[in-house]
């Protein structure tokens, strides 16, 4: 496994120019029922939108048919299911502030925002701007990065940039440098540990069991729609970390298949194969045994949760032979968090760099 010494902690901001935000970005998803609208008005308005012409006027009645049916998903069909993805997503935090503060003290600190829930993107950037950060780093903490991902957190940073200039300084910005760290789906760190939990996770559950070519792997990357406005989807990402990990295990676990984990849109043709159609194929071609891996997920949410164990239970009464197991997401991962951690490394460097050598004009006069 990979180990790093990190270089020693590095002195302590004197100047609101030598200091960083950093801000993890993700989708966020609501801790109670009564947020169901709110969060799925603002799901429509930054999705579904992109690909399903809908007038804006129709953002509140879509965001009360989409919270309808999730009550009922979460509410009834999964006993008051709560996703733990927000609390996931404060360890990921912590474990990465942890160890950027390791190298850079208090020149960085790592704040959490979400696109469709509390703490929306929106207020975390304005409460950066109020304590005086003047360089932003964005990060958004997911695999695939496409219009419908990791570009909503440079849109809601826009956003608050846009509604603090003045009509005398449309062009002010209370930033003076923002850097912004893209999918890291073709990250060699990131495909090494994927494929080194699934091993672990085999060689402890299925191994003994099973033939090798009996064991099918269902590596589970989010779906897309086939036409988006010309915008590019995730699918290329997925497509590409799905590539990486199968050309990993192939030579020794033939069965491998992508399984797209979709939401079906009506007049919308989705990836292809879904979850219960790639284990399907798999099962045909003679696997007794099939585990679902999430690959374009770093933290836990229903998605990675309801949507396989769903996909499981219709499979287990069409094939109740098999054996299934669902794996987990990275997570808190202490060595993805180290990872992590060492992406944002580069850029945080690059934009204190900027604010030294602007302070070094400024008190030279040159």
């Amino acid at each position: 496994m990979i180990s790093h010494q990190p270089p020693a902690t590095e002195p302590v901001a004197s100047n609101k120019d030598d200091r960083v935000a950093v801000l993890l970005a993700g989708y966020g998803e609501v801790q109670s029922y009564r947020d169901l609208s709110s969060y799925n008005q603002a799901a429509t308005k930054y999705i579904a939108s992109q690909f399903v012409a809908i007038p804006k006027w129709l953002y509140p009645l879509a965001g009360w048919l989409l919270a309808l049916q999730d009550w009922y998903n979460f509410g009834v069909k999964h006993h008051h299911f709560m996703s733990p993805e927000n609390e996931m997503f404060e360890k990921q935090r912590l474990g990465i502030e942890e160890q950027l503060q390791t190298r850079w003290g208090n020149r960085v600190q790592v704040f959490k925002g979400f696109y469709f829930c509390e703490p929306f993107v929106q207020k975390v950037v304005a409460d950066i701007i109020e304590q005086g950060f003047e360089n932003l780093l964005i990060y958004p903490l997911l695999v695939v990065d496409s219009a419908f991902t990791g570009k909503i957190a440079v849109e809601q940073v826009n956003e608050v940039i846009a509604a603090t200039a003045t009509q005398n300084e449309p062009q002010h910005s209370p930033f003076k440098t923002i850097r912004y760290i893209p999918a890291f789906a073709t990250e060699p760190t990131y495909i090494d540990l994927l494929v080194c939990q699934i091993k672990e996770a085999l060689n402890l559950s299925l191994a003994n069991g099973f033939f090798e070519s009996q064991i099918g792997i269902i590596l589970t990357v989010h779906g897309g729609p086939e036409k988006a406005k010309g915008l590019l989807t995730g699918v290329i990402d997925g497509q590409a970390l799905y590539d990486r990990v199968s050309a990993q295990l192939q030579h020794e676990y033939p069965l491998v298949s992508i399984g797209w984990i979709n939401h079906d849109t009506p007049f919308v043709n989705w990836s292809q194969p879904n979850l219960k159609q790639a284990a399907k194929n798999l099962i045909e071609s003679g696997a007794q045994a099939i585990m679902f891996k999430p690959l374009g997920w770093v933290t836990e949410n229903f998605e990675t949760i309801l949507d396989v164990e769903d996909a499981i239970k219709s499979l287990q009464r069409q094939y109740p032979t098999v054996t299934y197991t669902r794996l987990d997401c990275v997570n808190d991962d202490p060595e993805f968090l180290q990872i992590a951690a060492e992406w944002a490394n580069p850029q945080i460097e690059a934009m204190l760099s900027v604010s030294q050598r602007n302070q070094y004009v400024e008190t030279s006069g040159a």
